[in-house]
């Protein structure tokens, strides 16, 4: 019997296990951290999400990209999938033990923490842990049609910094209105001929600065007053339906890739009232460190950067909540 079969068993009887190090999500973050408390022998469990069809998933993010040419080390790119898999791996070969489910509850008020997998009002914990690293990631807003999910990764993306250069002399779209739409929307005019933003109303809800250097673009043009109905292409972005919002009438936009830039929202729901967090929601964590408001709880990832959002510097705080937390645990025992 396989430890993965044997632990899901143990979830179902409902039995308690106690971890010195429980790590909750399984992005470039989760398995980083995974990876060094594995090789200080910390024997992490890592609890890594459940399979969907959005970046709320073992893996995160990069399970719904992709080639990525941007992670060192890799000089002909890698799939984001398989990056993934291949850190996933590496984590099990130093001894992390990894269980597909997802995380229901969390009590951090006492040590050892609690942690629910399953049936959230269960009387006992699935499992205990002395330090828990929280890894929950972020995910993009959407916009909610059908085509997303077909097209993610085959013209339609949420990341320009990650996917900018496969647009190189095309014409594509931007759909968003504030600051991280403009800086998007910038940033592809590096590579694409033409970009359009497509903004809901006539006036930008990003900062003056953002919108001056927007207006003053010339690979920049704005469809006002607009929304984006439909993404046509059966396997890859071939335009977009766009309804005027004064009037409803239709027309086409012929593009080959659209970036949905309408915000992220992080993981953090299960935390509600637990751990301290900013307005957007993403959780607070010490200056050049990992450490949130409660002692023994780490957090790394997108679940607390709202600037920087890319993979590398996501698997770097993995490897700082990591040590933290190594640090953390061998502090209790001097």
């Amino acid at each position: 019997m396989s430890k993965q079969h044997s632990t899901n068993e143990s979830l179902v009887k409902g039995a308690l296990s106690h971890r010195e190090v429980v790590i909750i999500g399984s992005g470039p973050a989760g398995l980083t951290a995974a990876i060094y408390t594995a090789r200080a022998d910390l024997a992490p469990l890592v609890i890594e999400g459940e399979l969907s069809s959005t970046s709320d998933q073992p893996g995160g993010q990069l399970m719904l990209t992709t080639e990525v040419e941007n992670f060192p080390g890799f000089p002909e790119g890698i799939m984001g999938p398989q990056l993934m898999a291949d850190m996933r791996a590496q984590a099990a070969r130093f001894g992390a033990e990894i269980v597909t489910a997802k995380v229901s509850r969390v009590e951090l008020a006492d040590r050892p923490f609690r942690i629910w997998v399953g049936d959230p009002e269960a009387a006992q914990s699935t499992y205990t842990a002395d330090a828990v690293i929280i890894s929950t990631g972020a995910r993009s807003v959407m916009l909610g049609l059908e085509a997303e999910q077909r097209l993610i990764g085959h013209g339609l993306s949420t990341c320009a910094t990650c996917d900018g250069f496969f647009f190189r002399d095309q014409e594509i779209a931007v759909v968003g209105g504030g600051d991280s739409a403009l800086e998007e929307a910038g940033f592809l005019t590096k590579f694409a001929s033409k970009v359009t933003v497509i903004h809901r109303r006539e006036e930008l809800r990003a900062s003056k600065i953002m919108q001056r250097r927007a207006f003053e673009n010339p690979r920049i043009e704005f469809a006002w007053n607009s929304v984006v109905d439909e993404v046509l292409g059966e396997t890859k972005v071939e335009g977009l339906t766009l309804r005027d919002t004064r009037n409803d009438e239709i027309r086409t936009l012929a593009v080959t890739g659209v970036f949905i830039a309408i915000g992220h929202r992080p993981n953090t729901d299960l935390f509600t009232g637990i751990l301290d967090m900013d307005d957007a929601g993403y959780l607070v964590t010490g200056a050049d460190r990992s450490t949130t408001n409660v002692d023994g709880v780490f957090a790394c990832g997108d679940v607390q950067d709202h600037t920087y959002r890319q993979a590398v510097t996501a698997a770097a705080s993995g490897c700082m909540a990591a040590i933290d937390a190594e640090r953390w645990l061998e502090s209790r025992t001097d």
